[in-house]
């Protein structure tokens, strides 16, 4: 059936995304940013942030991002001193950070549910050949997808992390002192870690699908 087909090209396409978006999910999560900070060889923080504080404020700015809360959330947050921990400029970045990630978790609930839908259809149908060539090819573009991103992460990571911000965000918005308060909770290592263990994971589950989906030609008896 001409519709089979169809489907089997978009959830080739969606697999990829949705492997991708997942690797990012578990990436926004104050787990990470703590797991970082305790890493032998993470820098410290050349203004005096302790480790403490540093898990504290990531913690904060890390959960605005996922939950409903309004800019005041990080906006009201003061040290010992009374000092806010961000400024107007970083408050703003971060709203702008903010509708990025819910965009894209939003576009990753559709198209898992999108997936789901195809799925049930081709289990309904029983069509398993269908079923097994698109998460093969799903497999096949998501090794292609991190091969070219792969080479961009080892040849310049600087120039993928700038044309990222350059694709989402207004010039200069996310541009930052290195005395800034976010610069010191994410600096650009913290970055590169989590764009490194996002490819991995999703170059892993790339080449599981191809393995897994492989098919095999069956024994000949003499």
């Amino acid at each position: 059936m001409k519709i089979n087909k169809i489907l089997v090209v978009f959830l080739a396409l969606f697999i990829p995304f949705i492997i991708l978006m997942g690797g990012v999910r578990l990436m926004i999560n104050p787990a990470f940013a703590e797991f970082e900070y305790d890493r032998a060889g993470f820098p410290p923080d050349p203004y005096g942030m302790d480790t403490i504080e540093r898990k504290q404020w990531a913690g904060y700015a890390i959960r605005y991002l996922i939950n409903s809360e309004p800019i005041d959330y990080l906006g009201n947050l003061q040290n010992f001193q009374g000092q806010k921990i961000f400024t107007e400029s970083e408050l703003s970045h971060m709203v702008d950070v903010k509708e990025v990630v819910q965009s894209s978790l939003l576009a990753w609930y559709i198209v898992i549910g999108l997936s789901v839908a195809i799925l049930g259809w081709f289990l309904i149908m029983g069509q398993w050949s269908s079923l097994r060539q698109a998460f093969q090819a799903a497999g096949w573009v998501t090794l292609g997808l991190i091969g070219a991103l792969l080479i961009f992460f080892l040849v310049s990571f600087d120039t993928l992390f700038e044309r990222f911000h350059q694709l989402f965000f207004a010039e200069g918005t996310w541009l930052f002192d290195e005395s800034s308060t976010l610069i010191r909770l994410f600096p650009f290592v913290f970055w590169r870690d989590a764009v490194a263990l996002v490819l991995i994971f999703t170059l892993v589950v790339g080449i599981l699908l191809v393995v897994i989906t492989h098919k095999r030609k069956p024994k000949t008896t003499a």
